[in-house]
């Protein structure tokens, strides 16, 4: 059986469940779990652009604003994402002029 722990599904057999008092009031609700994997990638797409920051990234001016502009824009969508709707239309920038 699984179960919920502090968000983390584990399995427990029915003696755990019973010793622990293990319910579903642990789960996260789908809006944190959708959260939850938006931010996940969000925070990787930022984490592979943290080297255009550097100054002597040999960069042009012009690149390293586009950069800044598309970080800008990942670390912007989460505001205001209070549904499981809004969470599932969110788009992520594009990058490919990268």
């Amino acid at each position: 059986m699984k179960k919920y722990i502090d968000g983390i599904l584990v399995d427990c057999t029915a003696e755990d469940i019973a010793q622990y008092n293990i319910d579903q009031a642990n789960a996260p609700t789908e809006l944190q779990r959708l959260l939850s994997n938006l931010r996940e990638t969000r925070n990787s797409l930022l984490a592979k652009t943290d080297w255009t920051q550097i100054n002597d990234n040999g960069l042009s001016d012009a690149k390293k604003a586009e950069y800044v502009t598309y970080r800008q824009q990942l670390r912007d969508l989460t505001i205001g994402l209070t549904t499981v709707e809004l969470v599932e239309a969110v788009v992520f920038p594009d990058a490919s002029w990268s």
